[in-house]
């Protein structure tokens, strides 16, 4: 199935990446600007990156099903995931002040 139609990319070309992704670290975040990149592509009109959210979670939770994890590593996970989120949600929250615009 044709996931991007901009860069002609398939959803099994998605999946395979990220496979490859996972087991270079199979606890990093994978976004789909990592796949992309990874895939050496570039988002031209991003409209496929919900679906390309959607095939990571499922491939990610199929890939770790298929793994024994230890309750520390995911313990880990969970650590730097929350830590991400924070650092996002810490400049989402910047971006609104108004003392911070230019103009």
């Amino acid at each position: 199935m044709l996931v991007c139609s901009c860069n002609f990319i398939s959803e099994k070309e998605i999946e395979e990446t990220i496979i490859d992704l996972l087991n270079e670290d199979c606890w990093q975040l994978i976004v789909p600007a990592k796949v992309y990149h990874a895939m050496e592509k570039r988002g031209r009109c991003c409209g496929c990156f919900p679906n390309v959210v959607d095939i990571i979670i499922r491939t990610t939770e199929q890939y770790h099903a298929g793994r024994d994890s230890t309750d520390v590593e995911i313990f880990d996970f969970m650590n730097r995931l929350k830590k991400f989120h924070e650092e996002n949600r810490r400049a989402d929250i910047e971006r609104r002040q108004k003392s911070h615009r230019a103009a």
